[in-house]
């Protein structure tokens, strides 16, 4: 039997809670900065299938605990798997067991889009590489005044392979996608309202949660079925390309992301020092 929200087993890296048609996912860490750690991968992907199959859920906000929405990939916890699979001497099998952990990643933050439920994402604080991923397979995003989003990952030598490079296209236009993808800058809240990344910004995490909430309330107004109906109409406007896109950069990263540069960065980020690549 499938889940629904009230039979979900316990959770670490997330918390739900369901007011009337509402159901409210929080990130809950329980690394620094609601980074995404292995109990988060795992546990997605069963929450946004459970508020799916809820007949009492017609729409979501998603949140993040504390003062940031997530720093995004927790590199130091998620190494420990795949160092095996990027040594740079892997050959066919550690290097397909990295494809489908990729895939299976993908298969995670995808389960938001998926979800027929409309999503209202509420960003506060930094939203950083995985975080932007999660964010850009929601619905709607709003933001808090002090949020910041960075697609970062070409800055620890990864090419971003979680949806963002095949979702935000649509999202923000190619050009602001390309800019941000290939800098891995920070975007403070008004621009990110400026290039269309967000719909609103809000004075605080506050006014942004009651206005996200009040949002998917909106949405859960609507007669529940054509309300579903019209978000997967919209989603075939894009849903191949996404899954093409998934497809080859999982191949991809699958293949050439063992470099002398990730390890630089993964060691330049345990020693809170800026990396020095050489290209290899």
């Amino acid at each position: 039997m499938t889940a629904t929200a009230d039979s979900l087993p316990d959770l670490v890296s997330l918390k739900v809670d369901v007011d009337g048609h509402v159901a409210e996912v929080t990130l809950l860490g329980p690394s620094k900065g609601n980074a995404m750690g292995p109990d988060f991968w795992r546990e997605l992907p069963l929450v946004f299938r459970a508020l799916d199959a809820d007949p009492q859920v017609r729409a979501v906000v998603l949140t993040g605990s504390g003062k940031h929405f997530s720093y995004g990939l927790d590199l130091p916890a998620m190494m420990g798997d795949w160092a095996p699979m990027l040594g740079g001497d892997s050959l066919a099998g550690p290097r397909t067991a990295f494809l489908d952990q990729v895939r299976s990643l993908q298969a995670a933050v995808s389960s938001i889009a998926e979800c027929r439920k409309p999503v209202v994402a509420a960003v506060s604080g930094w939203c950083i590489g995985g975080g932007v991923d999660v964010v850009a397979a929601a619905d709607v995003r709003l933001a808090s005044a002090d949020a910041k989003f960075s697609v970062r990952e070409v800055r620890v030598a990864i090419v971003a392979d979680l949806g963002s490079l095949q979702r935000l296209a649509s999202i923000i236009g190619e050009g602001h996608l390309r800019e941000l993808a290939l800098t891995g800058k920070d975007v403070d809240a008004a621009r990110a309202e400026k290039i269309g990344l967000v719909n609103d910004v809000y004075e605080d995490q506050d006014a942004l949660l009651k206005a996200a909430r009040e949002l998917a309330g909106e949405m859960a107004a609507n007669p529940p079925l054509v309300v579903q109906g019209t978000k997967q109409v919209l989603a075939a406007n894009t849903e191949r390309q996404v899954a093409d896109g998934l497809r080859y950069v999982a191949a991809w990263n699958s293949a050439f992301l063992p470099s002398k540069d990730l390890g630089e960065a993964v060691q330049a980020f345990m020693e809170r020092r800026e990396p020095r690549f050489t290209g290899e």
